[in-house]
């Protein structure tokens, strides 16, 4: 190759023209080396609208279940294909550290053997159906706040214990690409960190794909030997035209080309970086004289798993006097209640965003299935929308219709805004065509357009009198864009919560559908649920004791309500058959198969991050994590702290019996065996779970407890098993940072049950 065509693998570039090319690489035709398209995921395929939307991640990794991840990964893999795309930007292993982090729907869990088993599971998925796999975020992007500049301080032993683990697991199952973070970790950035790509991924780890950087998270062009292949984003001001010149790699362009020239870089770490790259294509046949043709799609196989994930992965919080699942009578008059009822919360936001084929709203199929017999009324109870903000409230005129021609863009407002008394105000922005930036009191921005749903709209607490407001936006490259700005005062709000009371109060079950907004680009600012919602469930369950709650959420919440009503279902965002899931689940079609892979906090005082700015958000652009190994659930048994809801919970409608734990060494690990009991009446599902405790032997921070294996088992009413949870080395080990290894240790006690917060089986391993 020439070094032009070396050097056109090494940067990822933008496609005018075709629209499930916004990310390609053009290959080398004259050596039959193809095009290369990649995507966004990893709950779908976001390049085409519509796809197939899978339920969230977060939402997969609840399942506990290997099998379907792989399915999972399987639709993920052959939607792709059917697409047009050949690398997915999926799957997101990062551990959930920080309750607050806007993209928790988006990964799997606070405890890294359920991350890994998921990652390696969902990988071996995607990959089967021939797109590749680009594992991200590497490493430690936890948070969205301050991630382009954040630095993470983090020690070795936390780093490889808690951070690491998914990554590993996922070059074990053979992912064809890594991308690495914007965040800079130890001080060196993550996708220019010698240690961390060249040392740890490729040298100790044997990592044999590409390396590519998270859009424009390349910092340098000397990242090139400390182990980025591959440069992903082009610097644009503006949405290119088609046909309009797109400029090269803003580092591994021209100033990479300029810097072989001159010697300051060995042509050698380019030919290595092209290797890997063209290595991965030749693995996935890409470059076969005869490559495997596009499948047809399979939507109807696709729904059949998104619908077993959304049901498998529902956790069931609460179900006091066996208010779920709805029977006959207790469904012979419901009140359903909250606008995802109606509008159906499919997906999370930002570049995971999906438009689905099409998602059914679970007021109707609530309607359905109750049966004509049965009266079904609705009330939105949280105003999401709005009216138009009064032109009198604001200092410019508000801007309305068409607002920029396609391809521009700038400044649609700057101006304030007068609300005329104090109290909580939602204020709303449809933005189509393109995107559009909302900014009020200098606070941070919300977005509204292409990967933010119909409408975005932030809840705020406002002072009566004037704020300052801005808004920006910029339209496509195709289309014009249109705008709308509205609000809901705190008015409108309580008379929505009033209409709401009205028909929960003579209903015989209310359903309260609540949910929240996780997003790419900004992190929660509170675990409460957004706007009124809180008041809404405390003002349903006041007036009706068989109040339902279903989540439509993407994280950790806390729930001042929670003793009021009389059953808590956490759907996550449950994908596009996620109204036919819920409905199943509420009305027992299907037992809720879930369990907790993240603690939920009883308190915001409670978290770990509670008045420690060090740890979270950070101070200066420096993040400590000074809780060391103690994240997530190992944070609340160090310190005493009862959670609202501990890690590995959830209900069945049915219920097991654990007995005769034996524990005996095999192969360097443990065989956990003891006796699973259906001692309901109803078929169901558990999540059997073993943790083991500290060794005696070792001399380096351990958890008082921590998950080391664990198993999916279906048993019919009466149905007894016995069962063996394998244990493998890696779990009975921690890492020496002075050895920089890891460390065995022997003696630890073995404890197993349903979850953390009940293990009635304990033993010494030997």
């Amino acid at each position: 190759m020439t070094l032009e065509e070396k050097l056109s693998f090494v940067h990822w570039t933008y496609h005018t023209s075709d629209e499930s090319a916004k990310v390609y690489m053009p290959g080398v035709p004259r050596l039959g080396i193809p095009e290369m398209r990649a995507t966004d995921g990893p709950a779908g395929i976001t390049i085409h609208r519509p796809s197939l939307a899978l339920p969230a991640p977060v939402a997969l990794a609840s399942t506990f279940d290997d099998g379907l991840a792989r399915s999972y990964g399987a639709v993920i893999g052959r939607e792709g294909r059917v697409f047009g795309q050949d690398v997915v930007f999926a799957p997101m292993v990062n551990s959930i550290r920080v309750p607050y982090a806007g993209r928790n729907f988006e990964t799997f869990s606070e405890d890294p053997l359920v991350t890994s088993r998921m990652a390696a599971a969902e990988i071996k998925g995607i990959q089967s159906q021939g797109l590749i796999a680009a594992t991200k975020h590497y490493a430690a992007n936890n948070q969205e706040k301050n991630r382009f500049s954040v630095n993470v301080n983090v020690d070795e032993q936390t780093l490889r214990e808690r951070e690491l683990p998914g990554f590993e697991s996922a070059v074990a199952a053979g992912t064809g690409s890594v991308m690495c973070a914007y965040n800079k970790v130890n001080g060196q950035p993550a996708c220019g960190s010698d240690e961390l790509l060249n040392k740890v991924l490729k040298e100790q780890w044997k990592f044999h794909g590409w390396v590519t950087s998270d859009w424009l998270a390349t910092q340098s062009t000397d990242a090139l030997t400390k182990g980025l292949d591959q440069e992903l984003g082009i610097e644009l001001d503006h949405e290119p035209a088609p046909g309009e010149p797109i400029p090269g790699g803003k580092f591994f362009g021209d100033p990479l080309k300029a810097a072989i020239r001159a010697g300051r870089i060995p042509e050698s770490a380019l030919d290595e970086a092209v290797t890997r790259i063209v290595s991965q294509m030749a693995r996935f046949r890409l470059l076969d004289e005869d490559p495997p043709a596009r499948p047809a799609r399979d939507l109807a196989g696709g729904l059949k798993v998104a619908r077993q994930v959304a049901e498998d992965g529902a956790v069931l919080l609460r179900n006091e006097d066996a208010a779920l699942p709805l029977t006959t009578e207790t469904a012979a008059d419901i009140a359903v209640i909250g606008p995802t009822a109606k509008v159906p919360k499919v997906t999370g936001l930002g570049s995971s965003y999906i438009v689905p084929d099409a998602a059914s709203a679970p007021l109707d199929t609530i309607r359905e299935r109750a049966g004509a017999g049965s009266t079904v009324r609705y009330s939105t109870g949280e105003e999401t929308v709005g009216v138009p903000v009064p032109q009198s409230a604001l200092s410019a005129p508000r801007p309305s219709g068409e607002v920029f021609p396609a391809g521009e863009g700038g400044v649609l407002y700057d101006g304030t805004i007068t609300v005329p008394a104090t109290g909580s105000y939602r204020i709303a922005a449809r933005a189509q065509g393109g995107n559009a930036y909302v900014e009020l009191d200098g606070q941070e921005p919300f977005s509204a357009g292409l990967v933010y749903g119909d409408v975005s709209s932030r809840p705020m607490r406002l002072a009566a009198g004037t704020h300052k407001l801005r808004i920006t936006g910029a339209a496509l490259a195709k289309s014009p864009m249109t705008f709308e700005l509205t609000w809901v005062t705190p008015q409108a709000a309580q008379e929505a919560i009033d209409r709401a009371v009205s028909i929960a109060r003579t209903a015989r079950t209310a359903v309260v559908f609540a949910y929240d907004d996780g997003s790419e680009d900004g992190d929660r600012t509170s675990l409460s649920l957004p706007g009124r919602q809180d008041d809404l469930i405390s003002a349903v369950a006041a007036v009706n004791p068989r109040t339902v709650v279903v989540l439509n959420t993407g994280s950790s919440l806390t729930m001042p309500w929670l003793r009021k009503t009389a059953a808590v279902l956490t759907m996550w965002y449950p994908g596009q058959a996620g109204a036919e899931a819920t409905t199943a689940l509420l009305f027992g079609d299907a037992d809720p198969g879930g369990r907790l892979t993240q603690t939920f906090p009883a308190d915001e005082r409670q978290t770990p991050f509670a008045g420690d700015a060090r740890r979270y958000p950070g101070v200066d652009d420096e993040l400590d994590y000074s809780e060391g190994i103690y994240s997530g659930y190992r944070w609340y048994e160090q310190q005493d702290a009862q959670p609202l809801f501990s890690f590995g919970y959830g209900l069945s409608y049915t219920s097991f019996d654990y007995r005769d734990l034996k524990v005996t060494a095999a192969d360097g690990g443990l065989d956990v065996c003891f006796t699973l009991r259906n001692t309901g009446t109803r078929t169901g599902k558990e999540v059997p779970q073993v943790y083991v405790g500290p060794s005696p032997n070792v001399r380096v921070p351990q958890a008082k407890r921590a998950l080391a294996a664990y198993g999916k088992v279906e048993l019919r009413p009466g149905e007894s098993r016995r069962l063996t949870l394998r244990v493998e080395r890696r779990a009975l080990q921690n890492w020496d940072s002075g050895a920089h290894a890891w460390v065995t240790g022997p003696g630890r006690q073995v404890m197993v049950g349903p979850s953390l917060g009940r293990l009635p089986l304990r033993a010494t391993a030997p």
